[in-house]
């Protein structure tokens, strides 16, 4: 199971953007009058009641009628852009794909405007969900526009909210029913079922290729087409070594195009379901296109595995077809790790989907950097290199009082997490994080493998412990 996925869908400009923002506690989605502003799939995790679940700002959906689809009358001046007819059957086809793939649905419409044509059409394509529904009734300022939002009862969806996303009015009442509907998850359950890599990257880079390869048979269908695999396929394998078998998990997913470039239609939704595939993986391999280069594009979809505390190992692909010298592969490494943000923890791959050529080391790499994943250091050698980091580099001073560490333990793994219990969490600069970071990667290695370092301040029981320890 995965964290549950909460799709926010409507018309344009009704305030999905500011909704989304309201749910998460921060302005994250770029909100502006004019609408389509979203052009692709913001998303985010929130809490409410100890429940949490992940949202996603969608574009808004747009509905026309056969004879403006059939071209027997232009497209109506309400539409986004003209030029966007000939995606509007994509886009019918998004809402049903979120249907698929959310948990529960957030419908938003404008109290103010009242029901119109388009939300009565996006209703219908709804009505058939197994997920819940919720019909938020928004921009319902005042007593007058909370009355006139029961005018939307008439469209079948249940019970009608009357909020207000931009003055928090009713959002309260929302959230209470909505998680009450959401499905449990747990992580826990998710870690038995054996090694996941989901194999991620933007359009056309090869990821139903190295599926395939890594198969043995045509599992995926490969096409030289950006954008051909629309859902996150599973395929199931065992995988022997001199150990035993270890049960797999391929996940091939859609690519995933940067901000401002997902095309109206089905891809919208098809990028929901490759980050439900990263926040399901334990390892992400994150394939490169290696004749294109590093793009922005690529950036993109790392910092989606990074949100997610994924593992990683990167895939440089289509090795084969570039021109290189003795120093073309240090000089690639290099750049992948700047420009992705993953400096020198991250194993690189140079493959070619195509040939063969090194993918047998793709599945192996993977497992060493899973295994990575789970380690855990015992808590006396813990804070042993803590202290021993410390008196090397001791911590900045900010405004005359030094960061004090006072010990160390690492009570979770997947990722491994480190609680650094400290005199003030305010004094830890960014640049002694990455310090105490770099330390623990030298002592134990942790490829491919994010760390996560929590600082906390001093309370009853650490005040305690740190007695013992001195004891």
């Amino acid at each position: 199971m995965t964290k549950p996925i909460v799709a926010i869908v409507g018309r344009p400009n009704v305030g999905k953007s500011t909704l989304f923002n309201r749910i998460i506690g921060r302005k994250l989605a770029v909100v502006h009058d004019e609408p389509g502003t979203t052009r692709d799939r913001l998303h985010a995790d929130a809490e409410w009641k100890n429940v949490s679940f992940t949202v996603v700002d969608t574009g808004g959906i747009e509905v026309l009628p056969d004879t403006v689809l059939a071209g027997r009358r232009p497209a109506p001046e309400r539409v986004l852009a003209q030029d966007s007819a000939p995606f509007i059957p994509l886009m019918r086809a998004q809402a049903e794909q979120a249907i698929r793939d959310a948990d529960a649905i957030i419908f938003v419409t404008d109290a103010a405007e009242g029901p119109t044509a388009g939300d009565e059409e996006v209703a219908e394509i709804l009505r058939h969900a197994r997920c819940p529904i919720f019909l938020a009734a928004n921009k319902a300022d005042n007593p007058r526009l909370r009355l006139a939002a029961q005018e939307f009862y008439a469209l079948g969806l249940g019970t009608v909210y009357p909020i207000s996303a931009l003055h928090g009015v009713g959002v309260a009442d929302l959230l209470d029913d909505l998680v009450e509907a959401l499905p449990p998850w747990s992580q826990e359950e998710e870690e038995e079922a054996g090694v996941k890599l989901a194999i991620v990257g933007r359009p056309n880079v090869g990821k139903s290729s190295l599926l395939n390869r890594l198969l043995g048979e045509e599992r995926a269908i490969v096409s030289p087409i950006p954008g051909t695999t629309r859902d996150a396929i599973d395929t199931k394998l065992e995988w022997t070594t001199e150990s035993g078998s270890i049960p797999l998990t391929l996940i091939d997913t859609a690519g995933i195009r940067r901000r401002g470039r997902i095309e109206p239609g089905v891809e919208r939704y098809s990028v929901l379901r490759a980050l439900r595939a990263i926040q399901r993986a334990d390892v992400a391999l994150l394939l490169l296109d290696g004749v294109e280069g590093v793009t922005a594009q690529d950036a993109h979809v790392a910092g989606f595995i990074l949100d997610e505390w994924v593992s990683v190992v990167v895939l440089v692909n289509k090795w084969d077809a570039v021109q290189k010298d003795a120093q073309t592969m240090a000089e690639y490494t290099r750049l992948v790790r700047e420009t992705l943000r993953f400096l020198d923890y991250v194993p690189v791959l140079f493959i070619s989907a195509l040939t063969g050529q090194n993918v047998n080391r793709v599945i192996p790499t993977a497992l060493t950097v899973h295994e990575a994943r789970f380690r855990r250091i015992p808590t006396s050698e813990l804070n042993d290199l803590v202290q021993s980091a410390v008196a090397h580099h001791a911590p900045p001073s900010k405004q005359g009082k030094r960061l004090k560490i006072y010990y160390v333990s690492q009570p979770e793994v997947a990722p491994p997490t480190f609680v650094f219990h400290v005199n003030d969490p305010e004094l830890v600069h960014f640049s002694y994080e990455r310090y105490l970071e770099n330390r623990l990667r030298e002592a134990y290695p942790f490829p491919g493998t994010p760390l996560r370092l929590i600082f906390r301040g001093r309370s009853k029981e650490d005040r305690e412990q740190y007695r013992k320890l001195e004891s």
